[in-house]
Parts: structure tokens; sequence; C-alpha cells
């Protein structure tokens, strides 16, 4: 009885039943079963219970603020900021994917948003200009990694939360890895598109009187990464403060400096933020509830008993952790993975003596790449179904950035000082 739940979740899982559905059903499954012992009215007090959470307000901010910058021609002039930094490369469009994805790791919190936003921008123009398809997609949605992983993220909030640590160490702490990823990815480009002949978009360098009009022209773009680190630094206010304030300057931005963004445009950004806050915070809802029957019967500390008897080295440990994830980001949304497992392994590897927020920045990169592999993986979906691009050639074309993305994720994971360098600079 104890395990129903759990195996009935993952029936639901292996039926293509929504995520949220699936671990509901699994929740309330055991609270029907238990009835004599826990009253049904706590299931729904514990469906409830995260939208309650003053971390996770920090959520539909982010969302919100990204999707203002959509419309307010922030993303448009990153993306001419990008162009003239890498426009004279080899594989110049999808330079430019790489390096936008990494502005807007600043100021979207979302990688699922940058990957549309990828395909439905700048895939045009890449498969215009001779690039495959299949290649466009992977290229979308493999550069979107980065962006939850550069702060803010919504994934290091969530991580956070449940574990209990510090959300701006978390966030400083993937700036490093973030960069390391688009260095990876840019050289990946570059050798697949000399092999291909993918060309520059010109000739020559931008002259410096270039890059710096269009640096001016981003300059509001940028200001809110800085207004954000800063604003987190001096303890101005903390990173759900942000999130809000994030949004009110973003309105600033395009209504006042760029005047770009309108009144005709309220509606359909709050459509957008709703919808995408809502499929989210649905998922905490019931993965909480889900936790619940899991803490009660202590399935976690079990699991994490059993892992630590198959070894106690830190460095095996993390080995086989990081493959546990990988496999689990393959069948289950990441989103999803993080709150059901963190609190299983966080005290597998603080017990070992790993750094809760170094191990932060393993689970949040794991479980997003898992976003670019299938089956399930979301952002192999979003440019795939924007780009009409069969899963097959995405996934063949996808290989060389994932290894890539790996390779960052093995340096990160046994190179501690990568994670925990830049929050011990500014937090001590």
């Amino acid at each position: 009885m104890e395990y129903l739940p759990l195996v009935l979740m993952l029936v639901l899982f292996a039926l293509n039943v929504p995520i949220a559905m699936s671990m509901g059903i699994g929740a309330i499954s055991y609270f029907v079963f238990k009835g004599d012992e826990i009253p049904l009215e706590l299931f729904a007090q514990r469906l409830i219970n995260p939208t309650d959470s003053f971390p996770l307000l920090a959520v539909p901010f982010y969302v919100l603020a990204s999707v203002i910058m959509n419309y307010a021609g922030i993303t448009r002039r990153l993306m001419a900021l990008a162009e003239s930094l890498v426009g004279h490369m080899t594989g110049a469009l999808a330079q430019v994917t790489v390096l936008v994805s990494t502005l807007m790791g600043g100021l979207s919190a979302s990688a699922n948003a940058d990957a549309a936003m990828d395909a439905k921008m700048i895939g045009p123009q890449m498969i215009r200009h001779g690039y495959s398809p299949a290649f466009t997609a992977a290229i979308s949605a493999c550069s979107a990694v980065i962006t939850p992983i550069i702060p803010p993220g919504i994934g290091f909030i969530l991580y956070g939360f449940i574990a209990d640590v510090s959300i701006g160490r978390l966030f400083m702490g993937g700036v490093v890895p973030g960069l390391m990823l688009c260095s990876f990815l840019m050289v990946t480009v570059h050798i697949i598109a000399r092999k291909r002949g993918y060309k520059a978009q010109r000739s020559t360098r931008a002259k410096p009187a270039e890059i710096g009009r269009a640096l001016v022209d981003a300059t509001g773009a940028l200001s809110i990464l800085l207004f954000i680190m800063l604003g987190i630094r001096y303890g101005i206010f903390t990173p759900t403060e942000a999130g809000a304030l994030a949004a009110v300057y973003a309105i600033f931005v395009g209504a006042v400096w760029h005047r770009e963004l309108k009144a005709h445009h309220v509606f359909p950004i709050l459509l957008e933020s709703v919808l995408a806050v809502s499929l989210v915070m649905l998922i905490i809802c019931c993965a909480t509830a889900f936790g619940y029957y899991m803490t009660w019967e202590r399935i976690p500390p079990r699991i994490a008993a059993w892992i630590v008897s198959i070894t106690n080295d830190k460095y095996l440990l993390l080995l086989l952790i990081n493959l546990l994830l990988l496999f689990v980001g393959m069948l289950i949304e990441g989103t999803a993975a993080l709150i059901l497992l963190t609190p299983i392994l966080v005290p597998v590897v603080v017990k070992v003596g790993v750094d809760p927020v170094h191990f932060g920045l393993i689970m949040v990169l794991n479980l997003t790449i898992g976003g670019v592999t299938p089956p399930v993986g979301t952002l192999m979906f979003t440019t795939c179904a924007i780009l009409r691009v069969p899963l097959e050639a995405f996934t063949r074309e996808a290989l060389p950035f994932i290894g890539a993305m790996l390779l960052v994720l093995m340096l990160v994971t046994y190179v501690p000082g990568l994670a925990l360098w830049l929050p011990n600079r500014i937090f001590g």
C-alpha cells in the first residue's frame, strides 16, 4: 500500500497523462486509502499550501517580466547587439542564437520562453540562409538551456525554496556555468558550421562605433540585469522582490525608454503570463501534495539510505546521481523532477560533504539539459513544433550540442569552484 501512489503515478506517466495530473491522482489515492488515519481535507490543504509561499512569488514575477520584455522591444535590441558582436563568425546566425540566449539569461527566467523566441524570431532567418531546419531547431533548443542557468532562473527559485538554500547564492552561482555553456556551444557551432559551409552574416567585424551604438540601444535591457544583481548583492531587496521590481522596471523601459510598450499590449501580456505561470504552479501544487505522501511514508530517507549504502565516496556518488538525473530528465519534465528529487537527494549529498549550493547548480543544469532529450523534452517539442521538424532529425542534430553541455556538467560537478567562486566572493 505504501508504494501504491508512487506506482500509480509512474503508470500514468507511461500512459502520457499530464505530469501534474499524474502526481495529483497519485497523491489523492493515498489520502483516499488512508482515510481512516488521514482526513481527506488534508489533501486540499497540501494542494494549495505552496500558493502561500513568499519565495515562490518570484515565479509569476519573473515570468511576467520576461513576457513584458518581448513586447517592449528589449529582445529585438539584444538580437541586434548579438549580431554586431558575432555576425562576422562562421555560422553567424547560430552564434547569434547562442549569444541572445546568454543575454536573455539575465532577463528571462524561462528556458521554454527563450526556446520559443529563438525559434520564432531567428529560426526562419536561419532557414532562409541555408541552415537545415533540424539544425536550427536543435541550436534554438540547446542554447535555451543557458537562459535559466544565468540568473534569474525559476529552477534556482524552486530548489532554494525546497532545500532551504539561499536563492541569492544560487543566482550568483549560475553565472560562470552559464558563460561556460555559451562558450562550449559557440565552439561546437563553429566546428559544425565550418564543415557544412554555414557562412558569416558580414564579411568583416563590426566597427567599434557600430558595436557601441548597438550597446547603447540595448542599455535598457542590460541595465535590468545589473539592477537585479546589484540589488540582491547589497541586500536592497530579496530575489522575490527583485522579480516584482524587474517587471516594473521592464514596463518603464518598454513604455518610457523605448516607447514600444502600448496600452493594447496589456491583455496579451497578462494572458500569456497567466497561462505560463498556471502550468508551473499546478505542477508545484500537485508535487507538494505528492511530496506529503512521500514524507509521511518516509520514502525519501529510505531512498537516501539506499543510495549511501552503495558508496560513501563523494565523487562516485555524484556520478551516480548525475546518471540518475539524466535518466529521470529524459522521462519527467524538469520542474516536476526537481520538486520530487530535491528533498530526496539533498540530505544525501550534504551527508558526504557536498555544498547544497553547488548541488543546486548540478541539479538544475542536469534537469534543464533533459529539456532537449527525448521522449519528453519540452524545449525539443517547442522548437520542433514551431519549425515543423521531426523528432528523429532533431535528435541527430542535437547530439553534438548535448555532448558539449554534458562536458560542462561534468566540469561543474567535479570542480566546485566553478559554481561557488562567485557566491563566495560576493556573499563571503
